[in-house]
């Protein structure tokens, strides 16, 4: 128990301690004017009051990820706990605070467009493509788990197409209509829901007196079933994503900066509410490992269910919090999901409204847009399940390489301290590139297959070989900083 209250007070402090530096090296002006005053168009443009752009930012970038993320997670052991208080601190929320804040003071632009406005127009159409590729991959497998799930708990008539069409409808009305409609009635609500059910799994733990068996005093060694074949690094920091560092939350950032009213409030959106999750998937991990007893038989359990954490999730909610936690739970299993496909389904028609210059104050255009990528999405939904998970995994972290690297140039251009997303981006560089050289052929993430030895060695020149690129790009700056100080 003492170092789950010490992992959630260092998760809390770094909010306080790290996150106001963070703010003060972007230095945040609440003086300056929001896009959200300064271009309002009653449609995407909308002030909404700070408490409801938290909770909508903490549903964008949640969802189960941090509840199943977490549990998958720390059958690795305890190293978990410190992936997701560190990776949460110096990675994560530093990822989401910089790149939303980035978006504010560019009008609300989309990823691609802030990627492309630091690192060139090459690097945006690689995003741009990338980014549409990662999205319509999210809109597809969370239209497929709840509808599947839907289907089981519903009538036989009912069956998984009839759901998958009705939250398609559903992606439809709420990518169409005022962000301040659907998004902004719904989301705080299902955003409340979910912390309302991690606080009370934690407050269960507590004041139970349970025995969180988190096992720092036996060392950090690797206590996945799989042993070797599944390292820690880069496995299991792959595995916890949403819980530490995800790529995904950037694409979501840019709705909120274009409903944030003052700059003063970034700090609480944007790092605040990664460090939520890191504080959901903190008490989801330790959840796991106390309802079944450690890490074997956390292993055991999932071993005997399919690896399908929801079953688990389900158990420890009905039977710690009764029947409003198996209400919580089936809440979250399939609410969440569908709250994380809508706003990708909104975002990505930003992103191509923002990529060909398009207005999307009338109905008609974002409609016209809007069409295409629900066709496509669902498409996609007929494709074998693992192989779409799998690509999206990959595609979902490596995406934070690209905003890394691009809010490192931004930070150094302006004059920032820059270290504190170039450190993050050299160790994602390495992370993802080892991840998918080493991925054995047929795991959940199908990769090349080479020997870790070797994929740890192709990773740590991918490393040096883009932080030499940043290097000698910062030298050229002052070079020509310096000139134009002369002249």
């Amino acid at each position: 128990m003492l170092s789950f209250i010490i992992a959630l007070i260092a998760l809390i402090g770094g909010y306080f301690i790290y996150g106001a530096l963070v703010e003060k090296i972007f230095n945040s002006d609440s003086r300056r004017a929001t896009p959200a005053t300064t271009m309002a168009d009653g449609i995407d443009y909308v002030a909404l009051p700070t408490w409801k752009v938290f909770l909508i930012q903490f549903l964008n970038i949640a969802g189960v990820g941090p509840i199943f993320g977490a549990i998958m997670g720390v059958m690795y052991g305890p190293a978990a706990f410190l992936w997701i208080v560190l990776g949460t601190i110096f990675a994560g929320a530093v990822h989401d605070f910089i790149s939303g804040m980035i978006s504010i003071r560019m009008g609300g632009k989309s990823l691609p467009e802030i990627v492309g406005s630091e690192l060139g127009n090459k690097i945006k159409m690689v995003m741009s493509i990338f980014t549409c590729i990662l999205l319509v991959m999210v809109i597809a497998v969370f239209v497929r788990t709840p509808a599947n799930l839907l289907a089981t708990l519903t009538p036989e008539h009912l069956h998984a197409t009839f759901w998958a069409i009705c939250i398609f409808s559903y992606y439809i009305l709420a990518t169409l209509l005022p962000v301040d409609k659907l998004i902004g009635n719904l989301y705080p609500i299902f955003g409340f829901a979910l912390l309302f059910m991690a606080v009370g799994i934690m407050g269960y733990m507590i004041f139970h007196g349970m025995d969180i068996p988190m096992g720092f005093s036996e060392g950090l060694a690797n206590r996945h079933p799989s042993g070797e074949a599944a390292p820690i690094f880069p496995m299991m920091c792959i595995s916890i994503a949403c819980g530490a560092i995800s790529g995904f939350h950037a694409t979501q950032s840019p709705m909120m900066a274009r409903c944030i009213q003052n700059e003063k409030y970034g700090r609480p959106v944007f790092y605040g509410a990664m460090v939520s999750e890191g504080i959901v998937a903190l008490i989801w991990a330790a959840a796991a490992i106390t309802f079944t007893g450690g890490y074997d038989k956390l292993a055991g359990y999932m071993a005997e269910n399919g690896a399908d954490a929801g079953i688990l999730v389900h158990e420890v909610c009905v039977k710690w919090l009764g029947t409003f936690g198996g209400i919580l739970a089936i809440l979250g299993v399939i609410a969440a999901p569908i709250t994380t496909g809508d706003t990708a389904m909104r975002s990505l028609r930003l992103i191509i409204a923002d990529s060909i210059n398009v207005s999307q104050k009338k109905f008609i255009k974002r409609l016209l847009i809007t069409l295409p990528i629900v066709g496509v999405s669902y498409l996609l939904i007929n494709i074998n399940f693992d192989v779409l998970w799998r690509y999206f995994a990959w595609c979902n972290q490596t995406l934070s390489i690209f905003t890394l690297w691009a809010c490192s140039v931004y930070l150094a251009r302006h004059g920032k301290q820059y270290l504190i997303t170039m450190i993050p981006a050299m160790f994602m560089t390495m992370l993802c590139i080892t991840f998918i050289c080493y991925a054995p052929l047929g795991s959940y993430v199908e990769g090349v297959g080479l020997p870790m030895v070797y994929s740890q060695g192709i990773g740590l020149i991918a490393m040096a070989v883009c932080t030499y690129l940043f290097i000698q790009w910062k030298r050229n700056l002052s070079s020509s900083a310096t000139m134009l100080a002369e002249d």
